[in-house]
């Protein structure tokens, strides 16, 4: 699918939807899609400022949004205000579909922060994964979201960000 397939050529609609259920939804600028990749950028979707105690996302922050029709997870890069990059945010996902204006993926539960000196790379939310019960339900979908963690661990620890979002 190309960039001028979307109902609305230079938006898109991100859908992010956890356990049957919107989580979030909000509009992105679209900045590329390739039939592969979709890259979007969108200002913080949250209402509040959201603190993780390793990074805070607040009004003013801009994500750059990297998605794959092929591979289960998306990656956001984080900047300030300011242009200044805090960091990347990883979500483990189904890989993402678009249609009529909407790209839309499956949370997975797991994530990567990945800071913006690469000093700190946290897996996150395991127990939560765990707890999802998606072993049982779709064990490949449980075993591709482990390896895709994985990779983007590997990845973030070797300084492959910038080479992945090229």
């Amino acid at each position: 699918m190309s960039a001028t397939s979307a109902d609305t050529p230079g938006s898109l609609e991100i859908v992010l939807v956890k356990a049957g259920r919107t989580k979030i939804s909000y509009p992105a600028e679209l900045l590329a899609d390739d039939g592969n990749r979709v890259v979007v950028r969108a200002p913080w979707a949250g209402d509040t400022v959201r603190d993780f105690g390793f990074v805070r996302f607040e009004a003013g922050d801009v994500f750059t949004e990297y998605y794959w029709r092929d591979r289960w997870y998306a990656v956001k890069e984080v900047r300030d205000a300011a242009g200044v990059r805090k960091g990347w945010y990883c979500d483990i996902t189904r890989p993402a579909t678009v249609s009529g204006g909407r790209l839309v993926v499956e949370d997975l539960d797991l994530d990567l922060w990945r800071s913006a000196d690469g000093t700190d790379v946290l897996r996150l939310d395991e127990d939560e994964f765990a707890e999802s019960g998606l072993a049982a339900d779709d064990p490949a979908a449980a075993a591709a979201a482990e390896q895709a963690l994985d990779d983007l661990e590997q990845l973030a620890r070797e300084g492959g960000f910038e080479a992945l979002l090229a």
